[in-house]
């Protein structure tokens, strides 16, 4: 009897269990474009096509190695829609009754490929190091779950960097050396890139004609679209940025939009590079005297230490972790995220970039958009909607623990251990981008203040029930209760003025 073989935009890999686990000789694969995935979100458009060109290439891929694909695209005109309806179409057409799935990386599909009337075979994605019963075992009789101490495990487990039972150059982490500002006349390698072919250009016309009001630039479009590709970026970045990674990977420059940064997530995250195999290329690098420890042990632990921790997170706290809000913080997300005019260059050069590239590192996540939107109180629910919406690597599975757990301490500090919050010194520290802006981050108070130094302790303040007794935020507190009464009294009020300013949406 045929069984069907569902392969997802997320799931390009030849050696994906469900791949495997089928007869190749009988069994047809089912992959589909589909409105119900393209717009569950409103997506970046060069995400979309991203993932789209993917597919079609990946796609052909099979069929040249000997499986029978049933590929819908987008617009064709018996397209149902969903990835269930796709299924129950291809099974009506096959006489197929049985699926064999790997699993979903996001509660939502995972909760509707259930509900068909199929049977459904879900394997295990084993191309993570852990397994979810990895993760559980570790997280079982744990107060806090930091990602640290899973990282270790993860360094044990495979052996990276590790030098007999003990971390190389005697320490696990060397993060305390990967946090140096960057100045615009650094020699900056630039990303690789490639040029549309006629499978893009294709992808390109649809994304542009069906999603026209999708915020975000479609064009230029250069993104790897294949694994060849992915591997010639990997590679370009080893080459070239490996190196210098460690040093300047927090750092933010207005005209320097990459720095020494990979750009390889949505690759990985969509299966055209292998995890495990990225981190054994940068090993090696190290191991030749190309890349210093501290850049080696930096990358390796975005990989298998905090992709794998969220990872891991996510499907352990279950379908309504990304729904949580421990702060009760209520105020609606702001046009400047999708545009708006501000004077606040560190937001507008981050929101523009992210309208351009469909991508922003870590850091003008975490301490640009995803810090004004905590210190502003704004909804997680929709501050994790538009994280979903506009970058080419955001799936639900790696998106919603950062965003949720570690930029907006929604889920009450499973994920970090203190909110990430800070004022504009932070923000200045680590890029050119206070000496352009219409606020001055010199000031603390009056109309010219810097609004990451106002909304700082107002959010301080109004948490303080919660927070007072934070170890790592005891010294905060006691900078802000040495402040006179008029000087707080001053702050707060600045702050207010400017809340209301942003509800109102006016320009701030």
């Amino acid at each position: 009897m045929v069984k069907l073989v569902l392969v997802l935009g997320d799931q390009l890999t030849p050696t994906l269990a469900s791949l495997r686990s089928a007869d190749k000789a009988n069994d047809r694969v089912v992959m589909a474009e589909v409105t119900s995935e393209a717009s569950y979100v409103p997506h970046h458009p060069k995400k979309i096509a991203l993932v789209f060109a993917c597919m079609r290439k990946f796609a052909q891929q099979l069929r040249d190695d000997g499986w029978t694909v049933d590929y819908t695209r987008l617009d064709d005109p018996d397209n149902a829609g969903s990835i269930p309806g796709e299924l129950l179409r291809r099974a009506s057409e096959s006489g197929a009754s049985s699926v064999i799935a790997t699993r979903p990386g996001e509660w939502r599909l995972i909760e509707a490929l259930e509900d068909t009337p199929l049977d459904l075979d879900i394997l295990e994605d084993d191309r993570f190091v852990a397994s979810h019963a990895d993760f559980n075992d570790w997280a079982k009789g744990r107060k806090q779950l930091r990602m640290e101490y899973f990282y270790r495990e993860m360094r044990r487990k495979t052996g990276l960097l590790m030098e007999d039972d003990e971390p190389a150059g005697g320490k696990w982490n060397f993060d305390h050396d990967n946090r140096k500002p960057a100045k615009p006349d650094l020699f900056m390698p630039s990303p690789q890139s490639f040029e549309p072919d006629e499978t893009v250009k294709e992808v390109l016309d649809l994304v542009e004609a069906t999603f026209p009001d999708n915020f975000g630039e479609l064009r230029p479009f250069g993104f790897a679209t294949d694994a060849t590709q992915a591997e010639a970026v990997l590679d370009n970045f080893i080459e070239t940025a490996l190196p210098q990674f460690g040093d300047y990977q927090d750092a933010m420059l207005s005209e320097h939009r990459f720095l020494y940064h990979a750009l390889i997530s949505a690759y990985l995250n969509i299966g055209l590079l292998d995890p495990l195999e990225v981190c054994r290329r940068v090993e090696k690098a190290w191991q030749k005297g190309h890349a210093p420890l501290n850049a080696a042990e930096g990358f390796i632990r975005q990989i298998i230490g905090w992709r794998e921790f969220v990872r891991g997170i996510y499907f352990h706290e279950g379908p309504d972790y990304a729904n949580r809000n421990w702060l009760k913080h209520d105020r609606a997300l702001p046009g400047l995220y999708w545009g708006q005019e501000t004077g606040m260059t560190c937001l507008s050069k981050t929101v523009e970039q992210t309208n351009e590239e469909a991508y922003a590192h870590h850091i003008q996540r975490l301490m640009v958009t995803g810090n004004f939107a905590l210190l502003a109180g704004i909804d997680p629910a929709q501050v994790h909607e538009w994280y979903l919406s506009v970058y080419f690597d955001a799936f639900e599975w790696v998106e919603a623990p950062n965003t949720v757990g570690m930029s907006q301490f929604a889920d009450g500090g499973l994920v970090a251990s203190k909110p990430y919050v800070s004022s504009g010194s932070y923000i200045d520290r680590m890029s050119d981008y206070c000496s352009e802006c219409s606020y001055s981050v010199k000031e603390k108070t009056g109309k010219d203040a810097c609004p990451f130094n106002l909304l700082y302790w107002h959010f301080l303040s109004r948490h303080r029930s919660r927070f007072s007794d934070n170890p790592r935020m005891a010294m905060m507190y006691r900078t802000w209760d040495k402040m006179d009464s008029d000087r707080q009294d001053e702050v707060l009020t600045g702050a207010e003025d400017f809340l209301s300013r942003l509800d109102a949406g006016d320009p701030v």
